[in-house]
């Protein structure tokens, strides 16, 4: 085989190998939260910080109803329209305002289940938050969702690397992800 042919045979090589990495998966878990109700939020927090636990990168995207845990409580932005106003006021102000999915299990109210959670020595919603900051679990917030739902980039956590995002950042990151959950 003469020089020529064996340097196109190692570009095709290159080629191949380049096509192969495209299609290795990361170790990587994506996240989108949609549910607003505390046992469902709580989940998705307690699958990010087992998943760095676990050496992988964890990407959550909050869409919808889930913005409103991600809200701080002591932000509060004027001059909104009517219906901004109304959601405001009616959705939950931060995690700790989160109540229940409702199917909650013989009546079992979201302080019952507050109540279970930290006498079985079970970390807040809030705790599980800051857990998942000082890990590394980015965080997206959707900027569609919070433009329809009337809130400004202002009202949310200080969150380090907290970013607001469309559908396609986070499709972007799932599509390498060995992981993807909805919930």
């Amino acid at each position: 085989m003469d020089i020529q042919a064996l340097e196109s045979k190692v570009e095709n090589l290159k080629a191949e190998i380049d096509d192969l990495k495209k299609g290795i998966v990361a170790n990587k878990m994506t996240i989108s939260v949609i549910s607003g109700e505390l046992d469902k939020i709580y989940s998705a927090f307690v699958l990010a910080t087992g998943g760095v636990a676990m050496g992988m990168e964890v990407v959550m995207y909050f869409t919808f109803w889930a913005l409103a845990a991600m809200r701080d409580k002591n932000k509060v932005v004027q001059d909104k329209e009517e219906v901004e106003k109304m959601l405001g006021i009616n959705l939950p102000r931060d995690a700790e305002e989160v109540g229940l999915a409702k199917t909650n299990i013989g009546g079992i109210d979201t302080a019952a289940f507050k109540a279970l959670m930290e006498k079985s020595n079970i970390p807040s919603l809030k705790q599980m938050i800051s857990m998942a900051a000082e890990l590394g679990v980015r965080i997206y917030l959707s900027d569609k969702s919070t433009e329809m739902l009337g809130f400004t980039h202002d009202e949310f956590i200080d969150y380090p690397g907290l970013d607001f995002a469309g559908v396609g950042t986070f499709l972007n990151e799932a599509k390498n992800s060995k992981v993807q959950l909805f919930i």
